[in-house]
């Protein structure tokens, strides 16, 4: 058995080449884009409220009604957990390779047409853009479960949990990208349409150009994704996909002397094939897999739901954040290009503190220090922080305490990308057998957009002030930011508990994790006895 499978054991062992780091840029680009595409809505919400939902003669600039900010909010999420679920299992039955150019132009196209919305009528604009957005979201979905099984089979042993969080860590320059981006396109409107503030002439404070403003911001998501689309195609099938799940060792050894440049000696090919049998071909619903990676998929799938309902709910509502703590200044007091500037700033500033830095500090220690360790210590303090926010509330929302309140926020974040952001995203491809690890990641990944939505819009419901007279437009009375963290605490330290499933797989080969060479090994054996 030991000459058949020599192309996967050249790649465990490979050095750290040029071919590698393509291959995180290629996977990367996508996951870039992911974020850019997913966070960009954030910076135009209030914008479009300001456009389509202004009324005459209200004191405050208008917003969107409750269910429309939930749907405009929320349906890429949908669309992403259904493209996870969807191109999860079909990177096991086509090819990792073939799926990853779908995902890209559907990306590609529904980037573009979100930015075109038809019609004028609030109702048509915004229908339009939710029905483009869920698309958009359905082909994000595909590249979570395809980009980090690419990149786990393609990766060596000593370097995988880096290379994995490395593509992941894209996401931090998405998040960049978007808010700067928006702060230069908001500057140039801003310098060419001088508008007034909104207190002093309503109407005149939306100057028609704004409308140009949110559509440029979405469309801009298309570029990086299309620049990458050439180099995603000429990618090969990685080994393991050919070799384990399409059982051509053969090519799976050709492919790979190209790209690696080595010579993988393949004596035994014709044995290969004959041998790789049976045993080893259980799939997702039978006892087989739950006996052996039950426990696993529960571990990573309930330890991704609840660092997202954190996670999510916090990135959302920054905004709102802000300007509870005065950094952003109230409404009414600005126009409304002014405003999309003000909160890109803001948020650009937390990326640049804690979300970017956060992630590159996964990409250097989790092959050093271990997946357990970081998610453990991340959800740890991630507990810590949101009940250091949430129990001294009032005191942080007095003049002059902003700052520390800022600092605990931005720590928060720290912890959760330099934590269970990352590495729940690089453990579930690293543990599960070839033939269904793309499924797999797909359903953990999935079952994390599910803790997204139970965030973004539970917390959106549940951040409202106990007394409903103070609560937004539309909105019920909820149980306040101070109770809705504290729940976010209890909620991180739930994750801390389930990280306690999920096994360590730093520095053993995919193979070891997912005991597929033992299956081989045995029946190997076997062979040989008759």
């Amino acid at each position: 058995m030991a000459g058949d499978m020599k192309v996967l054991n050249a790649l465990d062992s490979a050095k750290t080449q040029w071919y590698h780091f393509t291959a995180i840029i290629i996977a990367g680009m996508g996951f870039f884009t992911d974020a850019y595409d997913l966070f960009c809505i954030s910076l135009v919400t209030k914008l479009l409220g300001r456009i389509y939902y202004h009324v005459d003669g209200s004191s405050k600039p208008g917003s969107l009604p409750p269910n429309v900010s939930a749907a405009v909010n929320g349906v890429a999420f949908c669309g992403t957990l259904a493209g996870q679920l969807f191109f999860g299992w079909l990177g096991d039955k086509m090819g990792r390779k073939k799926v990853y150019g779908m995902t890209l132009m559907l990306m590609c196209i529904c980037s573009i047409a979100s930015g075109l919305s038809f019609g004028r009528e609030p109702k048509t604009v915004l229908t339009t853009l939710c029905f483009f957005r869920f698309w958009l979201g359905f082909g994000i979905g595909g590249d979570y479960p395809l980009s980090a099984t690419i990149m786990s089979e393609y990766a060596n042993k000593k370097t995988r949990g880096a290379f994995i969080a490395a593509v992941f860590a894209m996401q931090g320059f998405g998040i960049l990208a978007g808010g700067i981006f928006a702060i230069i396109i908001s500057a140039a409107f801003q310098a060419c349409f001088k508008a007034p503030a909104y207190e002093e002439d309503a109407l005149g404070s939306t100057v028609p150009q704004a409308d140009y403003v949110w559509r440029i911001i979405l469309m801009v998501g298309s570029i990086p994704a299309l620049l990458t689309y050439y180099w995603r195609m000429k990618m090969p099938e990685t080994a393991r996909y050919t070799a384990l799940v399409a059982k051509n060792v053969k090519q799976a050894t050709a492919d790979m002397e190209k790209v690696m440049q080595v010579d993988i000696e393949a004596e035994q090919k014709e044995h290969a094939v004959s041998s790789v049998k049976s045993g080893n071909e259980f799939g997702l619903f039978t006892k087989q897999f739950l006996s052996r990676h039950g426990l696993h998929l529960l571990g990573t799938t309930s330890t991704w739901f609840l660092l997202d309902i954190a996670y999510y709910s916090q990135n959302l509502f920054q905004k709102d954040i802000f300007s509870a703590i005065g950094w952003i200044p109230a409404a009414k007091t600005m126009n409304a290009i002014e405003e999309v500037y003000k909160i890109a700033r803001a948020q650009t500033l937390i990326a640049l503190c804690s979300t970017v830095p956060g992630y590159w500090f996964t990409v250097f220690l989790i092959d050093r220090i271990g997946r357990f360790t970081i998610q453990l210590i991340g959800f740890t303090m991630m507990t810590v922080f949101m009940f250091a926010l949430a129990i001294p509330y009032h005191h942080w929302t007095l003049p002059g305490h902003h700052i520390g309140f800022v600092v605990l926020y931005s720590l928060t974040f720290f912890f959760a990308n330099f934590g269970p952001n990352a590495t729940t995203f690089v453990v579930p491809a690293e543990i599960f057998p070839a033939r269904l690890r793309s499924t797999c990641h797909g359903i953990s990944a999935a079952s994390g957009k599910l803790g997204a939505m139970v965030g973004a819009f539970g917390f959106l419901y549940l951040a409202q002030p106990e007394d409903k007279a103070k609560a937004d437009a539309g909105y019920p009375a909820g149980i306040g930011v101070r109770n809705s963290l504290i729940v976010l605490g209890v909620v991180n330290l739930l994750g801390a508990f389930f990280t306690f499933l999920v096994p360590e797989s730093k520095g053993k080969s995919l193979e070891e994790m997912s005991r597929e060479n033992e299956d081989s090994a045995e029946e190997g054996a076997e062979v040989e006895d008759h």
